[in-house]
């Protein structure tokens, strides 16, 4: 799928209850939080290991307060439907970085 393509076609964020609360609760990350990465330089990778059921993605991105966050999604309709967000980890910090200076990775 050309994630980005479908992208260009929501509307809008769509989020369950739970997992809202559990970004929050968990990794201190809100929904504002959370949908500023789509619009500050993401990176996105397929998420192949969660997709059984249906695709899921990450993204990859910085936003406004500095803070590296990573967005577990699905796109459900017209709507990007946020799973989990968190803090970045080291090694993912570093795969970020790269495509920040080559955007061929």
């Amino acid at each position: 799928m050309d994630i980005e393509r479908a992208l260009s076609g929501c509307t809008g964020f769509q989020w369950d209850q739970g997992n809202s609360l559990k970004s929050w609760l968990k990794h201190r990350v809100a929904r504002q939080e959370a949908e500023q990465v789509f619009f500050i330089n993401p990176v996105f990778f397929d998420d192949e290991p969660h997709s059984e059921h249906e695709l899921r993605f990450l993204a990859f991105g910085i936003i406004e307060e500095g803070r590296h966050l990573v967005v577990a999604f699905t796109i459900r309709e017209l709507y990007i439907r946020i799973i989990s967000a968190r803090a970045m980890n080291r090694k993912e910090k570093e795969v970020y970085e790269k495509t920040q200076t080559n955007p061929q990775v």
